[in-house]
């Protein structure tokens, strides 16, 4: 069946991808709904995708215990596991400040204010470790991480601790690196018609991400506060602060500077001048 494409230059069919430019125009009109959406929903948005990263998290850390497979195929698996937590945000609907990134592309068109943007981003982040946190909390009460002779919670530590040990520098670095995939994975999703080309588009770079060991804020906000709820004394909660500041730096300039100001600059800006 075919339809009339975004840009109006030519007709398509239902199935196939949006192109780069269409999906250009697409993100900056969600930035921008985004951007004026009322607070109480943003926080509330907000805070169930902070408990969908911390789900994924949690199925991370289960997967990836004593996988047997080496350390590639180990981390490919919990990759894939981890990519539960953005297909949740994504077609469940939520608020994720990574995505959130992506507002850029309407910030630098100058549909998006920096108060906008900086009131979203606030909103946004402060509901992700609400809800990261919460799961944390439920994740270490429930007691699972001791299941199997407590293999899982010794899993979490490690992870927490690794996490904490990571230099200043190395930790904005793989923040950057991170986020570059995670909203390039968002903007695969804005290319697919269907739920199916949603899933696929989220979970090959996500994957990436998680297996190449680069740094995501908001699954730190589950998966350092989670040792810390098993084991409170070992957890140092100045670590956990600046490893959030580092890697969420990192993120902004990934995801809001090489994706979202990069393809602005390709395909929004030229459509100005035109």
């Amino acid at each position: 069946m075919p339809v009339q494409n975004d840009d109006k230059e030519t007709t398509t069919f239902v199935y196939d991808p949006y192109s780069p430019k269409q999906i250009a125009l697409h993100v900056e009109r969600t930035g921008i709904k985004k951007a004026k959406l009322e607070s109480i929903p943003t926080l509330l948005l907000s805070i169930l995708a902070g408990a969908f990263i911390a789900i994924g998290g949690a199925f991370y850390t289960i997967v990836i215990t004593e996988s047997g497979m080496g350390i590639g195929p180990t981390r490919l698996l919990g990759g894939l596991a981890f990519s539960t937590g953005l297909i949740l945000v994504v077609v469940g609907g939520a608020e994720l400040f990574t995505g959130n990134n992506l507002i850029v592309m309407a910030w630098a068109d100058k549909k998006v204010t920096s108060l906008q943007l900086l009131r979203n981003w606030g909103i946004v982040y402060i509901g992700n470790i609400i809800g990261s946190l919460f799961i944390a909390a439920l994740i270490a009460g429930s007691g699972i991480l001791y299941n199997e002779d407590g293999k899982f919670a010794q899993t979490a530590i490690r992870i927490s601790e690794h996490k904490l040990a990571l230099l200043p520098l190395e930790a904005f670095i793989r923040g950057i690196l991170c986020n570059m995939l995670v909203c390039l994975a968002l903007w695969l999703c804005f290319a697919a018609r269907s739920v199916v080309g949603k899933v696929f588009s989220i979970i090959f770079p996500v994957s990436a991400f998680v297996a190449l060991g680069f740094e995501h804020s908001v699954a730190n906000m589950y998966l350092i506060p989670v040792a810390w709820f098993l084991e409170p004394m070992n957890i140092n909660l100045a670590g956990l602060l600046s490893n959030l500041v580092m890697v969420t730096m990192g993120n902004i300039i990934g995801g809001g500077g090489f994706v979202a100001f990069i393809y602005w600059a390709i395909y929004i800006r030229k459509i100005e001048k035109k």
